[in-house]
Parts: structure tokens; C-alpha cells; sequence
């Protein structure tokens, strides 16, 4: 049974935890954070060779400082159900690959799904770039995907990543295709790196025609996430990357609220100096109590917060406010758009990481089996330049 099982590993120490990270010598477990509520619904589906379609649901949920199964105390906080191969779980209302592990947080359960990472990918890679791209952009998203989730593993945080969109979206088995799992399998194990650590693979949808430094979006200055021009993406993505919107007086408040501008009613919005890459760096917000200005990042992120697609942006009229511009996404790192023009060239995926992540080199990942708790991290062994 669900409970017997669990109770059997509810205690989860130092050396759980490093298995975890390391899974079983052969493959990397992630810990992806599905569910948090007053109760998270769980079912074990059993493996591909051993289905239960029948199996209970078992509603889990707070009673004190301990976690219930069906309104019966489990007698612990923590419960977990390792992954095992070709084992499948349900958590609220989606069905995953792997394992689950559930916490008490704050007075809720948190339902995280422990998987491998290859699995895990199985789910993302399609959820992030249309499944029937081709081959080589599909591969350069599984080695991005991968590196983005490798490098966010640490087993003293109670889980390691989110399925949403402030992270990586991760839909699960239902989301999955054989064109992305042949995409993860072509390039399993491989990660980008930049002087021997993982690599900040950041990635959106469209550069816009120029990609973004780090620095102008985030202000972190790292030498591989630069800005450069990229015909790629303009040339794969065509009119669709080209946008125009008119923003709502009810946005354009809501905005300059989320920023603490403290204008009152916001009157007329101008965009200033722009950086390199063309996205917008100073905004002037004039409003009837008084005028404010915000520069760098936080000017980017507030023409995003207007409902723009990209901060490569431009004022088109002012009353209503109309902004156009080109790109989607906040264009550092990988263009998913770019990517795909790389390879209707017939370029490899080595090719497409080494224009968007210059200096970076394509590793492979292998695992120490864990004999101890201090064996819990991947051991990155060379393949070959991410590209020219």
C-alpha cells in the first residue's frame, strides 16, 4: 500500500538527500516542486511493465506539525517514494515519471516530483519549442534545458526547480513527443560550461534581430551572454516577430505601482537612451504628483511589465500608449527563434550553442555512484567546443 511505503522512508537525512542529487551512479535526479496546497492529491501508477490503473488516490495533508494520508496520521513531516525505472506517479492532476516526495511547508504540502533528469526533460524540451522543429534546434533546447536544471540542483534546498514558467515548464508525460525524446537522446548527458563550472543558459523566443547581455537585463556580467546582432531570428521568425500594442490606462498604473514610482495618476511615459542590443534603458514616467526616472534593468523590466513582449521597444503615440517593437522574451542567450534558423541551414546543435553562448564548451555529464554523502555532485568530463 501508498502508506506502507512511505512510511518505510519518511525520515529523509543528510544521506537521502545526496542520493537525491545523485541518483543511482548512472543518471542525475532533479527535484521539481509540482503542487502546493492545503492538500496535494497522489497516486502511484506503478512502471510501464507493471501499470496500476486502478491505484487510490491518497489526498495528503496537514494535521499539525505532521502530514495525514486520507485523514489518517502519518507520523512525519517528510514523505517519500523513490523513483524507480519505469515508475510513474500522479501528483493533483497530472501523471510523471520518476518518483514524488512530500513536505510540510508553512502549513502546506508541497508535492515535489523526483525524476531523472533525462525523463525530466522528456517533458520540457516540447513544452518549451514546438516538437516539430528541426532536429538541431530541438537538440541545442535539451542541452540549454538541461545545463538550466543541472546547475540548479543542491540538496540542501528542499527541492531544486519549479514547473512553471519562472522556471521551466514541465507538463509532464502528457506533454511528451518522439521527436524531443530523440532530440534528448541524441545529446544525452551533454551541458555547457565556461571555465570548468556550468554554464547560465538563459533562453527566450525571439532575440528581436539582436540578443541581450546579461548585464543590460539582469546586471550580472558574464563574458558568454553578450550582445550581438542575430539575423537568425529575424529572418526564421519574419512578420511574427514584429509586435504592437496599446497599453490600458488600468496596465499603465499597475505598473508604475509594481515599480513604486509613486506619480499618482500616471499622465505620459518616454523611453530614453537604449543599450547595444536596442532594448530600452531609461524610462520617464510623468505623472500628476510628480516625475520619475528609471534606468538599466529596472527600465527594461518595466516596458515588459507594460504587456510588451520584448524591452527592444519603441514609443509609437502617447495618448493612448502605443508601443511597438521586435522579439519576444527578454532575448539573452539562446533565440529559440534563432535556433531555428540555424538549422533550416542545416547547422548543428554545436553550432547554435557556440553563436549563443560564445567561450562555452560542450561537456558530458557521468556520476560517481554514491557511497557516501559527500559523493553527490556530477563529474563533467570534456567532448568537444560548443562551436566555432
Amino acid at each position: 500500500m501508498f502508506s506502507r511505503r512511505l512510511l518505510h522512508t519518511v525520515r529523509l537525512g543528510t544521506a537521502t538527500l545526496a542520493v537525491l542529487a545523485s541518483g543511482s551512479g548512472q543518471a542525475l535526479d532533479v527535484r521539481v516542486l509540482i503542487q502546493e496546497g492545503a492538500s496535494v492529491p497522489v497516486r502511484l501508477l506503478g512502471t510501464g511493465g507493471a501499470p496500476q490503473a486502478s491505484a487510490p488516490v491518497w489526498k495528503v495533508e496537514v494535521r499539525g506539525s505532521e502530514l495525514a494520508l486520507n485523514g489518517k496520521s502519518a507520523g512525519s513531516s517528510t514523505l517519500y517514494v523513490p523513483p524507480s525505472p519505469g515508475s510513474r506517479v500522479q501528483i493533483g492532476s497530472k501523471v510523471y515519471r520518476g518518483g514524488v516526495l512530500l513536505r510540510l511547508n508553512r502549513g502546506k504540502v508541497q508535492g515535489i516530483n523526483v525524476v531523472n533528469v533525462e525523463d525530466y526533460l522528456r517533458g520540457v524540451v516540447p513544452a518549451e519549442m514546438p516538437a516539430l522543429w528541426p532536429e538541431a534546434a530541438l537538440e541545442s533546447q535539451a542541452v540549454v534545458a538541461r545545463t538550466y536544471v543541472t546547475q540548479r540542483v543542491n540538496p540542501a534546498q528542499p527541492f531544486d526547480i519549479c514547473a512553471g514558467t519562472n522556471c521551466q515548464m514541465y507538463p509532464g508525460i502528457d506533454g511528451e513527443h518522439e521527436r524531443t525524446n530523440a532530440a534528448i537522446d541524441a545529446t544525452r548527458g551533454e551541458v555547457l560550461t565556461y571555465g570548468g563550472q556550468l554554464a547560465d543558459t538563459y533562453f527566450s523566443a525571439n532575440s528581436g534581430g539582436y540578443t541581450a547581455s546579461a548585464a543590460e537585463v539582469w546586471g550580472k556580467n558574464l563574458p558568454y551572454l553578450i550582445a550581438k546582432p542575430d539575423p537568425q531570428s529575424v529572418t526564421a521568425s519574419g512578420e511574427r516577430g514584429r509586435w504592437q500594442i496599446t497599453v490600458s490606462p488600468a496596465k499603465l498604473n499597475s505598473a508604475a505601482t509594481a515599480y513604486r514610482l509613486n506619480v499618482g495618476t500616471v499622465r505620459r511615459v518616454s523611453f530614453g537612451q537604449t543599450s547595444a542590443s536596442g532594448r530600452v534603458e531609461e524610462v520617464t514616467v510623468v505623472g500628476s504628483s510628480r516625475t520619475s526616472t528609471l534606468k538599466g534593468a529596472s527600465a527594461g523590466g518595466f516596458v515588459r511589465a507594460l504587456g510588451a513582449p520584448s524591452s527592444r521597444a519603441r514609443v509609437d503615440s502617447s495618448s493612448p500608449l502605443r508601443l511597438s517593437g521586435q522579439g519576444s522574451g527578454h532575448g539573452v542567450g539562446l533565440s529559440q527563434y534563432g535556433a531555428l534558423g540555424f538549422a533550416r541551414e542545416g547547422r548543428s546543435h554545436r553550432d547554435v550553442l557556440g553563436f549563443y553562448y560564445p567561450g562555452t564548451v560542450v561537456q558530458a555529464l557521468h556520476y560517481q555512484p554514491v557511497a557516501a554523502a559527500t559523493q553527490s555532485a556530477p563529474v563533467l568530463n570534456a567532448v568537444t567546443g560548443a562551436g566555432p
